[in-house]
């Protein structure tokens, strides 16, 4: 007993010892979001160090450039006859659904007309009393 008596911390140094390790985890965790905030980062170094920022920034945009301009090629086996039969099916279809659009658009004009013109009559109404 004598020896669990020692190791007894009065309440006031438990008190100190909990706001040292509170003081201490609010530390190391404050350096652990300072590690963790990468847009910051990123910020401080371009400011410090501007010219390989941008440099990189030229090089990825030429790169991408390349890449999105470069041409492909297509290699075509004559052999193959139903390849191109399918497109020109394809073309066919697309040819259809161009003529059709421009047949039925002043029809499908006037049913949206219809269903939805009160809505920009009340928006106009709206904004004129301004």
């Amino acid at each position: 007993m004598a020896k669990k008596s020692r190791n007894r911390k009065s309440t006031a140094e438990l008190k100190q010892d909990i706001a040292r390790s509170r003081e201490d985890v609010e530390r190391r965790l404050s350096r652990v979001r300072e590690e963790a905030d990468i847009p910051r980062k990123i910020r401080r170094s371009v400011r410090r160090e501007p010219v390989p920022w941008i440099v990189g920034a030229i090089a990825v945009g030429l790169l991408l450039t390349a890449l999105a301009t470069r041409k492909k090629k297509l290699v075509v086996d004559a052999k193959r006859g139903s390849k191109s039969k399918g497109f020109l099916e394809a073309g066919f279809l697309l040819g259809a659904l161009r003529v059709a659009a421009t047949l039925f658009k002043p029809m499908i004009v006037k049913f949206v007309e219809e269903k939805f013109g009160h809505y920009s009559a009340r928006g106009r109404s709206s904004s004129k009393g301004f």
